[in-house]
């Protein structure tokens, strides 16, 4: 059913304060992965963290009675969970535990002007000149971020380098799993989307957790790790991807773009405020380009 003039400001409202609340959730996440990695392999944490929320997914659509999706639309949402889940967190996690919450939270941050490009052969929405411009801008604050902290070390043991490019994929897969997942909201609502594309997400990472896990134990897990993973997937799975993907839905592909820097403000105070990291100077300067790219593409939104 078409919006009508009075129902506008309401889906605005509605979609600000969603994805507004999705970057600032993910923005604490980089945080709480940082310290829960410690202790759990990052393919095995995706894993519980996308059983955990699709669980919790499942109750509240069965708690409402949501419509289920027709079969010849699973393997559509199969991609979204392959693409959005698996291949996306499992980078976002392995490359905030060796390159920092901070950086994870600014090269993902980098996701809208990927979104532009996506929605183009997608959706059909044509980006304009000016969103070209911020791609470029975006891509250059990334490359300074990913290549200006390469000679320093991670206390993941190594250098920060192979983070940033794995926290680079995951920017480019969130990219695409939000332009389709956007679509898919549309049809199948939010909460439905987001439960399947959780589902299939833990399917496709079961192989790859149980490998992980012939090859590294998982550490002593307090309260405090459990407390984190709790959040992990609860918080930032169910309640996050719900609201990020009713946020495209309500806004469309483009406009959520500028919500999503909340994303790395929140991730680089938390990240130098509890877990000491230097925020240096090629996190400042990449970090301004992102910001400048992402309000020059949402001009024409």
């Amino acid at each position: 059913m078409a919006d009508t003039p009075s129902s506008m400001p309401g889906r605005l409202v509605d979609g600000v304060a969603s994805g507004l609340g999705a970057a600032a959730i993910w923005g604490g996440m980089y945080v709480v992965s940082r310290v829960v990695l410690d202790v759990v392999p990052p393919v095995t944490l995706v894993l519980v963290r996308l059983v955990l929320g699709t669980a919790t997914l499942a109750v509240v659509a069965r708690a409402i009675s949501a419509a289920m999706p027709a079969r010849r639309d699973l393997p559509a949402l199969a991609v979204l969970g392959l693409v959005g889940m698996c291949i996306s967190l499992i980078a976002q996690f392995a490359g905030t535990h060796l390159a920092g919450a901070a950086n994870g939270s600014l090269i993902t941050s980098a996701t809208p002007a990927f979104m532009l490009l996506f929605a183009w052969p997608i959706l059909g929405t044509r980006p304009s000149l000016r969103q070209v411009a911020s791609l470029i801008l975006a891509t250059g604050g990334v490359l300074v971020v990913t290549f200006g902290d390469s000679d320093s070390v991670a206390s993941g043991g190594g250098t920060p380098f192979t983070g940033n490019l794995l926290l680079l994929v995951a920017a480019i897969t969130w990219a695409f799993y939000s332009v389709l997942g956007g679509r898919a909201s549309a049809r199948h609502g939010s909460l439905v989307t987001t439960a399947f594309a959780t589902g299939t997400g833990a399917i496709f990472c079961l192989p790859l957790a149980a490998w992980e896990l012939s090859t590294a134990a998982i550490g002593e897990v307090g309260w405090g790790t459990a407390v984190g993973i709790a959040y992990l997937g609860v918080v930032s799975t169910a309640g996050a991807f719900y609201l990020w993907n009713r946020s495209i839905d309500r806004l469309g592909a483009a406009v959520p773009g500028l919500l999503f820097f909340a994303q790395p403000v929140v991730g680089g105070l938390l990240g130098a405020t509890l877990l000491s990291e230097h925020l240096g100077a090629a996190f400042f300067t990449g970090g301004t380009l992102v910001a400048i790219a992402v309000v020059l593409g949402l001009r024409d939104s």
